[in-house]
């Protein structure tokens, strides 16, 4: 909430949409509904609307302060949901978004705020 805060009183004029299904408490057909809809796994939890030099939009996997994606030697932690996350975040970035994780509200606004930094001609991730 407070990102999403954040982004409505903050970055007004930026379309944003988030997508917490999976966080929600829903029924058995209300569950099975929502994966039928779905066509990949990994989906990130936030997308900006805002080309920024050349790319087209920003998407960010949101986790809890304090969560470790990467081991201490760079490589990724062996969670299979982290590492399914990790994979779509990389067809994004293939695609021409920028596509990262963020642990926390303070690192996903300086991720945010970075991208949409005006009068940046190009973006740097």
């Amino acid at each position: 909430m407070m990102l999403a805060d954040y982004l409505r009183y903050g970055h007004k004029e930026v379309i944003w949409r988030f997508d917490l299904a999976a966080d929600l408490k829903l029924t058995i057909g209300q569950a099975r509904k929502h994966k039928q809809l779905q066509q990949h796994r990994g989906y990130p939890d936030l997308f900006i609307a805002e080309p920024r030099g050349k790319y087209y939009g920003l998407f960010v996997e949101l986790k809890r302060e304090g969560t470790r994606i990467f081991k201490k030697d760079g490589t990724l932690v062996s969670d299979a949901h982290i590492c399914e996350q990790f994979d779509m975040l990389e067809q994004l970035r293939r695609r021409g978004y920028v596509a990262e994780f963020a642990c926390g509200f303070d690192e996903a606004k300086k991720i945010i705020d970075e991208y949409l930094r005006p009068n940046k001609e190009e973006v740097e991730f």
